[in-house]
Order: structure tokens, then C-alpha cells, then sequence
């Protein structure tokens, strides 16, 4: 990672908001091998949501000791020690006064000045009227990607990982349609309401939407896209096909859910269709 210690507290250039379990981690990893991006040792630094998302304060200064620790375990696993700029830094963005204007900037303070910086933090889709203008007029300059994965496909990745987290397996079609049934997989992939907020303020010089299929079937076309929508030379990305995140394949959802899920989420098929046309929405599976 290039690194500058003496760098200037900054703005990032880029931000990566949405959508959940859309490809963010994929993205955020292949920008970090660019040469002329600079990403923080850490997804999603979560400032936007930490100032409009209430129920989000109480769990994200975790998030970031968590980080911490898994930065430092994996320079311990490979036998080596932590830098010691880099342990300084931690150890900064980790204490409070955190998620103030200031702490968001000194985040991106060790990129070289040369390099474009940027934070991919899906929630950041989600925010309020207020918080989406709030970051129009925070970052006047920022670009912003968005991608738009099948809505029902997005929401059954979401239910998978969540399940997997609380160590949960339904065991009957009864049960299943109860986890189908939480709000939390509707309002993540909730484009009918997010969508207009960001279209309210950023213009297609801002903010690019992307298909979600895109990913697997050519993901070199993917990142050609992104890199000329930020102004980014073209790279040689290692590993452009593997996947992040592997899905639990003992979580198998019967069909009855996944009727179901599509009858909730009909009007996100709509509105994907009017708003970005059936040639998108081709591809977001």
C-alpha cells in the first residue's frame, strides 16, 4: 500500500454507496489495486450513516476496533511486524473523537497526493433526504457508483448472510417464509425510495449506475466503465473473477419464499425497468 505519513487531512474523490450485497467488497478490492487509487486499510468507513443513521452509532466504533484487530492478526499471521506508521494511524481512527468532519478527512490523510482516494460503504445508499444532501454539499467534487443487483437474487444473499451470522437454518417452508418476511431484506434493496433521493442531486457526471450481472459475465467491462466514469487509466486487475464472498449452499430456499419475495418486491422490477430500461435491467441479475 503506498503510504504517506505526513499527508494532509482530505476529502475522498470516489464513493462507492450501494447497494448491499451488490458487489461493493468486489469493487473496493479491485480500485485497490490500481495505482492511482488509494483505499483505507479497511470497507467501509460508515461517517455518513454514523450522522443520519441513529441505530447505527451504537455498533460502529466495533467496527472499526475490529478492524484494528484484523489488520493486526494478519501481520502477525504472515510473522511480521505492524508499521509503525500504520499502527499510529490505527490507533488514531480508532479513538474518539470519532466520526466527526475531521476524523472523516483524517481517514484519507496517508494517500499520496497524487492518488485518488475512496469509500465504499453500501449503507450510505440508504441515507435520509437530509444526509444525501448533506454529502452534496459535503463533497462538492466527489463521483459516486451505485450498483443495482436483482432485487430478489440481493435480498436472498442478504437473508443468507444474516442467517449465517446468527447461526440459524429454517427447517420448513413455514419458517422460511418468515425470514423472507423481515422489512431489514426489503429496505436494502429498497430502489424505488433511494434512488430518486441521489437522483435529486447528482447528475450522470456524478453518479454512475451499474448492472450487478456486469460482475460475473465481464467484469473487465465492468471496471472499463468505472475507470472512465473516474477518470482512472486502465489497469491489469488480478483475480477480476473470484468471488468474495462464497454463498452457503446448505441454505437452499425453497421456491414457496422465493415466490413470495418476488410478489413483495414487484414494484423494485417496475421502477428498475422505467427508470434505467429493460437493456439494464437485463443485466442486473
Amino acid at each position: 500500500m503506498n503510504w504517506n505519513p505526513d499527508g494532509k487531512p482530505r476529502k475522498p474523490d470516489f464513493l462507492g454507496i450501494g447497494a448491499q450485497k451488490a458487489g461493493t467488497t468486489w469493487l473496493s478490492q479491485m480500485l485497490g489495486q490500481h495505482p492511482d487509487v488509494w483505499t483505507p486499510p479497511f470497507k467501509e468507513v460508515q461517517f455518513f450513516n454514523h450522522r443520519f443513521v441513529e441505530e447505527h452509532r451504537k455498533w460502529l466504533p466495533w467496527h472499526f476496533k475490529r478492524a484494528r484487530q484484523n489488520i493486526e492478526k494478519r501481520y502477525e499471521t504472515r510473522g511480521e511486524e505492524l508499521p509503525r506508521d500504520m499502527a499510529k494511524y490505527l490507533s488514531r481512527i480508532t479513538r474518539e473523537p470519532m466520526f466527526t468532519n475531521h476524523w472523516y478527512k483524517l481517514v484519507f490523510a496517508p494517500a499520496p497526493d497524487d492518488a485518488k482516494t475512496i469509500d465504499v460503504t453500501p449503507e450510505y445508499s440508504t441515507l435520509p433526504p437530509e444526509g444525501v444532501e448533506f454529502v452534496s454539499k459535503f463533497l462538492p467534487d466527489a463521483k459516486f457508483i451505485y450498483i443495482i443487483r436483482h432485487p430478489v437474487d440481493r435480498a436472498i444473499s442478504q437473508m443468507k448472510m444474516n442467517l449465517t451470522r446468527a447461526r440459524r437454518k429454517p427447517a420448513s417452508v413455514e419458517e422460511w417464509l418468515t425470514e423472507v418476511r423481515d422489512p431489514v431484506l426489503l429496505d436494502r434493496g429498497d430502489y424505488q425510495t433511494y434512488v430518486p433521493r441521489w437522483n435529486a442531486h447528482f447528475g450522470a457526471d456524478r453518479l454512475l449506475y451499474l448492472p450487478f450481472g456486469m460482475i460475473s459475465r465481464d467484469p473487465i467491462g465492468f471496471l472499463r466503465q468505472v475507470e472512465g466514469f473516474l477518470g482512472l487509466k486502465p489497469h491489469d486487475y488480478r483475480d477480476v473473477g473470484k468471488k468474495v464472498f462464497a454463498s452457503d449452499n446448505s441454505l437452499v430456499v425453497p421456491d414457496a419464499a422465493r415466490k413470495a419475495l418476488r410478489e413483495m418486491l414487484e414494484p423494485q422490477f417496475a421502477f428498475v425497468d422505467q427508470t434505467f430500461g429493460k437493456e439494464f435491467s437485463a443485466q442486473f441479475r
